[in-house]
């Protein structure tokens, strides 16, 4: 098993809402949060000069604004792909183990049944091709000495995000129209960051993984159980369709991620959904 006391972690995009989590949940081992403007992953001297001296490095970094990247693809390309490239060539250089983030975008999102690990990639959107290549980098140079992990709907107390929207919009407007025809596993970024950190300790084999929540759900299912948590009338809550908020990037209709990969290691599956948002809701400071 990993030495815990003796692992160096340089946790990568420390600032945004999965590496608060995951630097609190490294709390009290050797670990280094680093963001910008101190390093540049796009920067392939910038990343060099930082890695050296760590054994893991868990990449939080990424250019997550999906519509944006629809007419940015170039800039969201060398954020989520020569990022991760400039990362695992100098984790190969110097002894590291990369740990890599990715997402359910990957995929098409018009399956009728959750994706498997191995499943083809087929991305429809600027964001889920830029994301695609930096999976396929990742494994290029650290076949050996990596992991992906894909992830979807994240929430957590740092940063914007869908569960923190709802709690505002409750107290803007009388009823809220939510879509009900998108399937997802909302994701606690402290359960994700367990994740990385068991993955890590128990020495997982190098591979593809699926770190969702267990269990599936719409946004309208996921804002009416929001409400519920506030204390409010989920009735509130109204369902719509996709027709009626289009996008520049188009939303996956089904990315529910399936978790084979688990079975051949020593780690479960992650829990449900629910179960993880009835915990994390006192700590996520909404009202």
């Amino acid at each position: 098993m990993v030495d815990r006391r003796a692992t160096r972690w340089l946790v990568v995009g420390h600032r945004g809402m999965l590496g608060v989590d995951l630097m609190g949940v490294l709390a009290g081992r050797d670990v280094v949060g680093i963001d910008l403007p101190d390093i540049d992953i796009t920067d392939a001297s910038s990343v060099d000069d930082l890695v050296p001296g760590h054994d893991i490095v868990v990449n939080c970094a990424a250019f997550t604004a999906v519509d944006a990247a629809e007419t940015c693809e170039d800039e969201a390309y060398v954020v989520n792909a020569q990022g991760p490239l400039n990362l695992a060539r100098a984790c190969a250089a110097n002894g590291a183990k990369l740990l890599h983030v990715s997402t359910d975008y990957v995929f098409s999102g018009d399956a009728s049944e959750p994706y498997a690990e191995v499943s083809p990639v087929d991305p429809r959107t600027a964001y889920g091709r830029t994301k695609a290549a930096g999976e396929i980098a990742v494994r290029e140079v650290l076949p050996a000495d990596s992991w992906v992990l894909r992830t979807a709907w994240l929430y957590g107390a740092a940063g914007p995000n869908f569960v923190r929207r709802m709690a505002e919009l409750s107290h803007e407007l009388e009823t809220i129209d939510v879509v009900d025809d998108q399937v997802g596993q909302p994701t606690w970024a402290t359960d994700l960051a367990r994740r990385i950190v068991a993955v890590v300790d128990g020495e997982i084999a190098p591979g593809t993984y699926h770190a969702t929540a267990a269990g599936q759900t719409t946004w309208f299912g996921l804002a009416r159980r929001i409400f519920e948590l506030l204390g409010a009338d989920p009735q509130r809550v109204r369902a719509t369709t996709s027709e009626a908020f289009v996008r520049p990037a188009p939303r996956p209709k089904f990315s529910v991620l399936g978790h084979h990969g688990w079975a051949t290691t020593s780690l479960s599956p992650m829990r449900d959904w629910s179960q993880a948002l009835d915990e994390a809701w006192p700590l996520l400071g909404l009202k």
